[in-house]
């Protein structure tokens, strides 16, 4: 009899893109723009299998700032319903969820 197979964490293409800006957003406050971010990192990182690390801090921010999933997601909604929060910041206002 042969043993199951395991699945092997993977290592996330933007991990090492992504890691700072996850180290910067342990160390500030829950700004529209930081928050954002999480959203957008939390999309990223939800149901990748590896970047273990990430996904911990990820949760670990939410915890610092006080809000649950649904709460930032709530929050981010309307942060992007205004639009612009990425234009002021140099970057394209497109969508980097993955």
């Amino acid at each position: 009899m042969t043993e199951p197979t395991v699945g092997k964490d993977q290592q996330h293409p933007l991990y090492n893109r992504d890691r700072p800006l996850i180290d910067i957003l342990l160390a500030q406050e829950a700004t529209d723009y930081n928050l954002a971010e999480l959203a957008r990192l939390r999309m990223r990182y939800q149901g990748f299998p590896g970047a273990r690390d990430i996904q911990k801090d990820l949760d670990k921010v939410l915890q610092q700032w006080g809000l649950t999933e649904i709460e930032l997601f709530e929050k981010t909604r309307k942060i992007h319903d205004l639009g612009g929060i990425y234009k002021s910041r140099g970057k394209k206002d497109e969508q980097d969820w993955n």
